[in-house]
């Protein structure tokens, strides 16, 4: 600022400068505000899915490990590796205040057991219900968590931003704004003594 010569060209300059700051800094704000609903949003989704993922989860392996013991871990096994990996799902993406959030699409798909029930049972078909249903929430917890990293991430940027304008950008320009105001003004004041004092003396003549 001290190298800043105190002319109304740069007067004005500073308080274009100011201007433009304050308005960054209510853009960003405004940004923070939609993002942090928007996390919200997705925040109260993740703990449901997650609680919901825990007991499907629970279920699943409870009803695996009766599959081990009434059936023999290698024919479990077996059966497992028998099962096709799916790739049942494609990614999109939506824009959210600039933030790419994926959505996951997904074709939700009645079960049908890839394995003979000859060498199964009851114990090996609740399993595999369990797992198919954990797989379709899993899609579900993976976009919302995701969604969740980007946006906060995006939060904690626009919040550096926003910072930065508010604490340091505004603050120096609303400084300069004054600095330079008040040697104009103590010009003006002594060009206008001048001038009377010219006057006077024309007067006097």
């Amino acid at each position: 600022m001290d190298n800043v010569a105190p002319t109304k060209s740069n007067l004005i300059n500073a308080q274009n400068s100011l201007q433009f700051s304050k308005m960054g800094f209510e853009l960003l704000d405004k940004k923070r505000n939609v993002l942090i609903r928007e996390m919200m949003s997705y925040v109260d989704r993740a703990e449901e899915l997650q609680k919901r993922v825990t007991q499907v989860f629970s279920d699943a392996y409870d009803a695996i490990r009766k599959a081990n013991i009434s059936m023999g871990i290698t024919n479990v096994e077996d059966i497992a590796l028998a099962i096709s990996k799916e790739k049942d799902y494609d990614i999109v993406f939506k824009s959210v205040m600039g933030v790419e959030i994926p959505h996951i699409i997904y074709e939700k798909k009645d079960i049908s057991p890839e394995y003979g029930f000859y060498h199964s049972n009851s114990a090996m078909d609740v399993a595999y219900k369990k797992f198919s249903e954990v797989k379709y929430l899993i899609y579900e917890l993976a976009e919302v968590e995701n969604a969740i990293f980007r946006l906060a991430k995006e939060i904690k940027k626009t919040q550096k931003r926003a910072n930065a304008l508010d604490n340091i950008q505004i603050p120096k320009y609303q400084a300069l704004v004054k600095s330079i105001g008040e040697v104009l003004e103590e010009k003006e004041r002594e060009d206008f003594f001048r001038l009377k004092v010219v006057k006077n003396n024309k007067d006097r003549k």
